[in-house]
């Protein structure tokens, strides 16, 4: 700026002074209108929102991230998450809400650095994924149907503490951000977290709370106590307690509600208006609905069908209309025409569910799918299940291994679960064949990742805590209409039972649907809940909910609602349908197998404990660990270390662990330690004299061990050469056990100058008396 002014004064070149002169001063009134724009932008504002146990939330929005739609930063106690929200400005074509949610969690936020090759942060991890899932699923119902504007939400997390995990705060944050932008939104919404611990019901629960609680459910609600999304994971909880978190979850995120208002009044930005979306004329959609609606019915009311004809049959139909209403209208644009009808076919399909009580497939509203369990199909697998539920089948094999083979986790993953590492994981895999169709096969993409995850919640509290083995868990969805990740779940099941995991009890999953009619969300006029749902009756209805558990208890929950909100009513009545079902499942599924295999298969892996002296744990080791990597490489057994002299020795199978026993064997004949008697006299022999003592030995393969100045006479001396001791030379000396710290032996020969005592000759295993 300053060299500007100064070539401007230049007489040197009027001309070029003057254009210099001219881009000087509209920099000039650039920067004064940049600063008059932010000048006019409200000061940051912060709102805290505080729950029924004093706990806060705070809310700051204008201070970061201002050239975003709207950014708010949550905090609760040092947990900040910061969420920005931009909208584009022109909406795009498509049948659905363009919505994006990148949840990043920074290594910085915890003071760490990244342990990767780079040092900083990758691709997303599971926990980031699955966050991310977790607050699209909170806040998509509440956009309308006709919002087409591209959207992208991002969450950074700032800072986190040991206390307040993130994942709420960044619900809230986003909840808010939209809130206080220009995009046209129907929240705002609230969400807490609920725990409980001796039967008493915690909101937003610390880490070390949440630990001991047998219950982590997420609620976000909006007005009036309206359901929008539940998630959560629970160590076999009573229905009547899971009924209970999520009244007082609706309550609780009240507060949130009320704190996003004032904050929306006092500093959120004028909404947007959205434009209108062209819409079919009424004389079309007449010619569709005419065209079409017979035909429609005849496929929908056909039980004969399955997934693909029914498919197969409406796409036909669709053609065949669009072809006849296009002739008549040719002005009329394929795409309005496709998703009118796509509107119509989904009238069609709800109405005859209210009309009947009957389901496309001929079901009543409350029926199950015919099912069938298989177990113990391929002799090799630890653990092998194939469920089949109506047209949706999962093939699930178990891997046992050793607890080296731990999944290990990130640093915030950590910190969120208490534990560095799992040994019980299941992966979930969906290829394209399950449905009928031509796919990429390549990375897990977030919905498997997320099925996985609940899949995962719904078996876990069944595992017992000490299993001495890590338990992989793959569930293949080789076919697939409606709740495979719940059919996961019974798979997973039997697998493991079939594997010999010693299980507290079997668990099984369904889905629940929900047909609605209604014009707002807060006064249903009517509504059906479908139990066990196919893929078409999720496209075309308006929740599915999925809960897994035990015949005892709920272990898993998770609910997507399409719909701006369900009443509590409608919550607990699908909660109770999808119990009664569970347990006709369960039913199922005791007939194949009822409990844990008991008689071991011949590809079982074992696994045993290992003691050793201390003084023997290098000889075992080897130099570099070259014994262990000679063990695992002849024998597949592996050796971990428990403590100084415990150790656990995991093999493949009986044989490995005999041949891998033998190895041991090998490595530590020659270092066997004789049975020394307590306060008996030995005959040692100098290796060594130092200056503070002599080194002795009590049999060949023994580590030469110190007898101290201060044990060799009764007199003090200062050098063991006063007593004309050198190497080669043989003493008594008395044996007082091993000392307890550092487990070297506690000799003396200054004792003996006494009584005369029993000698034991460990060489020549003879005795005498010695004066």
């Amino acid at each position: 700026m300053l060299n500007i002014t100064q070539h401007a004064r230049s007489p040197v070149n009027p001309w070029k002074s003057c254009l210099i002169g001219n881009l000087f001063h509209r920099k000039v009134r650039k920067c004064k209108h940049i600063h008059r724009s932010f000048s006019s932008t409200p000061q940051d504002a912060t709102v805290e929102a505080v729950f029924s146990n004093s706990r806060t939330l705070s809310l700051t929005s204008g201070k970061y991230a201002r050239f975003a739609s709207g950014s708010v930063v949550a905090e609760m106690g040092d947990t900040a998450v910061m969420v920005t929200t931009v909208a584009k400005q022109k909406p795009t074509s498509g049948g659905f809400v363009p919505l994006i949610v990148d949840y990043r969690q920074k290594s910085a936020a915890a003071g760490r650095i990244p342990t990767n090759f780079l040092r900083r942060e990758l691709g997303p991890s599971e926990k980031e994924i699955l966050s991310a899932r977790l607050i699209d699923r909170s806040v998509r119902p509440m956009f309308s149907p006709d919002f087409r504007y591209e959207t992208q939400v991002v969450c950074n997390l700032l800072a986190v503490d040991h206390a307040n995990l993130p994942d709420v705060c960044a619900v809230n944050a986003a909840s808010a951000a939209l809130s206080v932008s220009d995009i046209p939104w129907n929240g705002p919404v609230g969400a807490v977290r609920m725990g409980l611990c001796d039967g008493e019901i915690i909101v937003n629960p610390t880490r070390r709370e949440l630990q001991a609680s047998s219950l982590d459910l997420v609620v976000t609600a909006t007005r009036q106590n309206l359901v929008v999304m539940l998630e959560g994971r629970g160590d076999i909880v009573l229905l009547n307690d899971v009924q209970k978190a999520i009244k007082q979850g609706t309550k609780e995120a009240q507060h949130v509600i009320n704190a996003i208002e004032k904050l929306q009044k006092e500093h959120g930005r004028q909404k947007r208006t959205l434009e209108a979306l062209p819409e079919v004329p009424e004389d079309v959609f007449q010619a569709i609905r005419m065209g079409s609606e017979i035909r429609l019915r005849e496929i929908f009311r056909d039980t004969a069908h399955d997934k693909i004809s029914r498919d197969v049959a409406v796409q036909a139909v669709r053609v065949e209309v669009l072809e006849s209403v296009k002739g008549d209208f040719p002005d009329a644009e394929v795409s309005l025409l496709e998703g009118a009808f796509n509107r119509y076919c989904r009238e069609v399909f709800r109405e005859l569910i209210f009309e009947r009580d009957l389901r496309c497939d001929g079901r009543g509203l409350d029926d199950l799918r015919n099912i069938s369990c298989k177990i113990d199909l391929h002799k090799p697998l630890h653990g092998s299940a194939l469920f089949q539920r109506g047209q949706t089948q999962v093939f699930c094999t178990v891997a046992l291994d050793s607890q080296e083979s731990a999944m290990k986790l990130d640093t915030i993953s950590a910190l969120d679960s208490g534990a560095r590492a799992k040994n019980f994981f299941l992966h979930y895999e969906f290829p394209p064949y399950a449905t009928g169709e031509i796919g990429r096969i390549g990375p897990i993409g977030r919905r498997e990742m997320g099925h996985g995850a609940l899949a995962e919640k719904g078996l876990l509290p069944t595992l017992p805590s000490d299993f001495p083995f890590t338990v992989r868990l793959t569930a293949e969805v080789l076919e697939s209409n409606g709740s495979s990740s719940m059919a996961s779940v019974c798979a997973g099941s039997l697998a493991l039972m079939d594997a010999g995991v010693p299980l507290s009890a079997p668990a099984a999953g369904v889905a629940i649907g929900l047909v609605t009619k209604c014009q707002d969300p807060k006064h249903l006029e009517d509504y059906k809940l479908l139990t066990d749902l196919l893929g078409i009756e999720d496209y075309m209805g308006d929740m599915d909910m999925k809960v897994a558990g035990t015949r005892k208890g709920i272990t898993a929950l998770q609910a997507d609602i399409k719909v701006p909100g369900l009443p509590l009513k409608v919550v607990m009545e699908a909660l109770q349908k999808a119990t009664d079902a569970k347990s006709k499942i369960l039913d199922i599924m005791k007939l194949t197998i009822s409990e844990s295999r008991r008689v071991k298969k011949d590809s079982w892996p074992v696994s045993d404990k290992i003691t050793v002296e201390p003084h023997q744990r290098s000889k075992l080791i080897g130099p570099g660990g070259v014994n262990l990597k000679k063990i695992y490489l002849e024998t597949g057994a592996q050796l971990t270390a428990d403590s100084e002299i415990t150790f656990t020795l995991f093999a493949p199978s009986q044989s490995a662990m005999d041949e891998a026993r033998e190895m041991i064997e090998v490595f530590l004949k020659f270092d066997r330690v004789p049975d020394l008697e307590f306060g008996a006299i030995y005959t040692a022999k100098i290796v060594d004299v130092k200056d503070i003592g002599v080194m002795v030995t009590l049999y060949p393969s023994m580590p030469p061990a110190l007898l101290h100045n201060s044990q060799l006479d009764q007199r003090k001396i200062a050098h063991p050469s006063v007593l004309g001791l050198e190497v080669g030379q043989e003493i008594q000396v008395k044996y007082f056990g091993r000392d307890p710290v550092s487990g070297f032996m506690r000799l003396s020969r200054k004792v003996l100058q006494g009584p005369s005592t029993t000698v034991r000759n460990l060489d020549r295993s003879e005795q005498s008396d010695v004066a």
